[in-house]
């Protein structure tokens, strides 16, 4: 007697998937009540794995008609096709596992409503081997979360780590990160936001129980940042990282991702390569804290596993799951901060003509937003000045406004660029 299941996609994390219930089959066993068996892998040219130890077909069909499997692993990416894989694998009656945060960002509403009574596991589509979702589903089911903030993307904190560490801008630190596997040939969802994003959406869902929309949310990359902001932060006192922020008050729900100055104080400031952190806060456990590797094949395998043990036991004890995302209803009295509204102190950087007035021109549009400003570096190279700037507390609005008038003042070489301080 085995818990017979099918996985579409056999690359990095697939494979590591199937050869850790190749190799483990036994603790796997142990640990699920009863044994795991990959009985079929779909893949789209099969040619591509001549020494594959398990059956492969092309046809999702074949995994979907076949009664002995219980549950279907979906590990491809993409959104609409996953999507459409999810839908026909509840219509079937089986359980679905998958690690795809952007099908769950842009169709967490449609997929809860299918899995009804099914069991759905997607427990590596945020931060690889973190069982954060867990974390919030059930172990944190008794708290009101009061907030969290964490670095959701492996890829982007390496390439800011590589940067700092190794003095190097931000497209060699690109060419080393894809050179060691941990970006993509096309960086552009880790480095402009996308990925943080799609997390931030489904952690929202899991804290909050909020259906929030991609487009409704401030989210930004880091494309544009230079060594010289990462040596001027650290100067100052701070690191720079690609936070994803959660925070409730008053009935307002802030959430955004973007670079953000964190004190050299913060745990999340001595994170660094390839991973993964979250600081999250409840109010009857109060803060918590917890790390590790976010991608790869075997951190990724690890939380995919981990779903599939947890609903194979389900079937083996008969027992119902639980809701996905951790509320049987959505929450309707929480709405989105306007990120216009958005206050916090901030970090600027102008490149500018070294000449005389140039900082004056600055402070002066700046005052007239009623932004102050509490400290200032400033680096000159021949015929260019570089001027940085940390403000005291300052709304977004005002801000998008004050930069907009400063860039198109004749000293400036290049438009101002803001990072957030986070505290």
């Amino acid at each position: 007697m085995s818990y017979k299941i099918a996985m579409i996609g056999f690359g990095t994390v697939g494979s590591a998937v199937a050869k850790r219930i190749q190799e483990q089959k036994e603790l796997l066993a142990q640990k699920a009540g009863v044994e795991i068996e990959l009985k079929l892998v779909i893949v789209r040219d099969k040619s591509k794995y001549p020494f594959c130890p398990f059956k492969l077909s092309e046809r999702l069909e074949d995994a979907l008609e076949d009664d002995e499997i219980s549950m279907i692993v979906e590990l491809i990416g993409g959104v609409d096709y996953p999507f459409e894989i999810a839908k026909k694998t509840f219509e079937r009656g089986k359980a679905f596992v998958s690690a795809n945060k952007a099908m769950l960002a842009f169709h967490s509403q449609e997929l809860e409503k299918l899995s009804k009574g099914l069991p759905f596991g997607f427990e590596a589509s945020v931060c690889g081997g973190i069982p954060i979702i867990e974390l919030l589903r059930d172990s944190l089911s008794a708290n009101k979360i009061l907030g969290f903030e964490g670095i959701l993307n492996g890829t982007s904190n390496f390439i800011l780590t590589q940067m700092f560490e190794k003095n190097q801008d931000f497209y060699t630190a690109l060419s080393e990160a894809q050179r060691l596997g941990y970006a993509e040939a096309d960086p552009s969802l880790d480095i402009n936001g996308g990925d943080g994003g799609h997390k931030l959406l489904i952690l929202a869902k899991m804290a909050y129980g909020i259906n929030a929309r991609f487009e409704d949310i401030l989210v930004e990359g880091i494309v544009g940042i230079r060594l010289e902001d990462l040596q001027c932060a650290n100067e100052l006192g701070y690191s720079i990282k690609l936070l994803g922020i959660a925070r409730e008050s008053e009935g307002e729900l802030d959430l955004r991702l973007h670079l953000a100055l964190l004190g050299k104080d913060k745990s999340l400031s001595h994170i660094n390569g390839v991973k993964n952190a979250i600081n999250l806060r409840g109010d009857c456990v109060g803060e918590l804290f917890i790390s590790g590797l976010g991608a790869g094949g075997d951190a990724t395998a690890s939380s995919v596993i981990a779903d599939i043990i947890h609903i194979a036991r389900l079937k083996e004890s008969k027992s119902y799951p639980t809701p996905p995302f951790g509320y049987f209803a959505p929450n309707h009295t929480l709405r989105l901060k306007d990120r216009g509204e958005i206050e916090c102190k901030y970090y600027l950087r102008f490149e500018v003509s070294d000449r005389l007035g140039a900082l004056a021109e600055i402070s002066s549009i700046l005052a007239d937003f009623g932004i102050s400003v509490s400290e200032i570096l400033q680096r000159s190279n021949g015929e260019r000045a570089l001027i940085f700037l940390i403000t005291h507390l300052a709304q977004e609005g005002k801000m998008n406004e004050a930069l907009s008038k400063i860039s198109k003042l004749d000293c400036m070489l290049e438009n101002p660029y803001k990072i957030r301080i986070y505290e």
